[in-house]
């Protein structure tokens, strides 16, 4: 190889002193058409010359420099050359010849185009892909995780906590802020109540964002995400069930916060829609807490509901438009933002007849227990000691 390499370098010598002309046709019949570089446009001496070397390298630059397909990191600093950025590619080992890649970047007029970012790279890439790629860098970025079944309210402060975006800053866009931006103009919420914050609808998932996103950037792209993973299909099953996006969505968030186990999700939702179907009530406990907000005493948005500390001898007494032991149907809005598995559990449900759950205390794995009638629920009550 090293032999080849030299005898390349000689006819670059020769062909940079020799008339353009003459030069050009004799390698053009020699390569032909095939070989995947073009002689047709000839200049002065110095680019016939880089013109042929090209040619006489063109299976080169179609070889990779190996066959790990494992991703690279590959910094390109500010200030560097093209023949820098070349030695520190091979010596990366993603490529074999930095002297054929420096002069493949000026051949193509690439060289001048090297931006200084941050690139993947892999070893399986050809010499000519890994100089397209060095043409636009990635910004510094940076990663924010929003999980599952949180409210708006721990969305704004989990995103604050990973970012620079101010809380309140993110809380006024996504509650009221929204409908002033671009934001309204995504299709699935000129659906929503008129009143209705972005609760429900921002997507958790984690999010790689440029270094310096704004709040608007964040949530573009929650609701971007949510535009695309909650897909056609998906809407109009609910459509089929006689439900509104909203309402799927709305109902979803309260599997979110029922389910533990992923394979549950759909049983919990057939319990959640048999109800509604028998005219009955909810009674989900987590539409009290999200009706109860934050608790100062134990620092949660979720609080245990226990009775004596309410003052109440049942659910029911708290009187507030989110308490579905006390209105019946589903609450006004989503409680939380639910994962894709909950709102598909919506969409396709379980076959079941189930009206009642509990945890299963005897499991202690967050499953439950279902029952299709009140008999087999004080059952699986009396099993967990009738609730002591």
């Amino acid at each position: 190889m090293d032999s080849v390499k030299r005898a390349a370098r000689i006819v670059f010598f020769v062909l940079a002193l020799a008339g353009a002309g003459a030069i050009g046709y004799g390698f053009s019949q020699a390569f032909g058409t095939g070989s995947g570089v073009s002689l047709c446009s000839l200049g002065s001496p110095k680019e016939v010359a880089l013109e042929t070397y090209i040619q006489a390298h063109a299976e080169e630059l179609q070889q990779p420099a190996g066959t790990d397909d494992t991703p690279v990191t590959f910094v390109v600093r500010p200030g560097e050359t093209a023949a820098d950025v070349a030695k520190r590619l091979e010596e990366a080992g993603l490529i074999t010849d930095a002297e054929l890649f420096r002069r493949y970047l000026q051949y193509e007029g690439l060289d001048a185009g090297l931006e200084a970012g941050i690139y993947t790279l892999r070893q399986t890439m050809t010499i000519p892909e890994i100089a397209q790629a060095l043409q636009s860098g990635q910004r510094p970025e940076q990663v924010v995780t929003v999980r599952e079944g949180l409210r708006i309210e721990e969305v704004a402060a989990e995103v604050a906590a990973q970012t620079g975006i101010p809380e309140v800053e993110f809380l006024d866009l996504v509650t009221t802020g929204w409908r002033a931006t671009d934001l309204a103009n995504y299709g699935f919420l000129t659906t929503i109540p008129p009143t209705a914050t972005l609760e429900g609808f921002l997507f958790p998932e984690t999010y790689r964002l440029p270094e310096d996103a704004t709040a608007y950037d964040v949530v573009d792209r929650m609701l971007s995400t949510f535009d695309q993973r909650v897909t056609p299909e998906i809407r109009q099953a609910g459509a089929e069930r006689g439900m509104t996006l909203y309402e799927m969505v709305t109902l979803a968030s309260i599997v979110e916060r029922e389910a533990v186990i992923d394979e549950e999700r759909p049983i919990i939702a057939s319990v959640f829609l048999n109800r509604l179907e028998a005219g009955w009530p909810l009674g989900a406990d987590p539409t009290v807490q999200y009706a109860l907000g934050y608790d100062e005493q134990t620092g949660t948005w979720w609080r245990t509901l226990y009775f004596d500390q309410l003052g109440v001898e049942s659910l029911a007494e708290i009187d507030h438009p989110y308490n579905t032991y006390r209105h019946p149907g589903l609450p006004p809005g989503p409680i939380c933002s639910p994962g894709l598995a909950s709102i598909e559990a919506v969409a396709f449900p379980a076959d079941t007849d189930y009206f009642y759950f509990i945890v299963n205390c005897q499991a202690n794995d967050g499953s439950h227990l279902f029952a299709a009638t009140e008999e087999e629920h004080y059952a699986n009550f009396a099993l967990c000691g009738g609730g002591q």
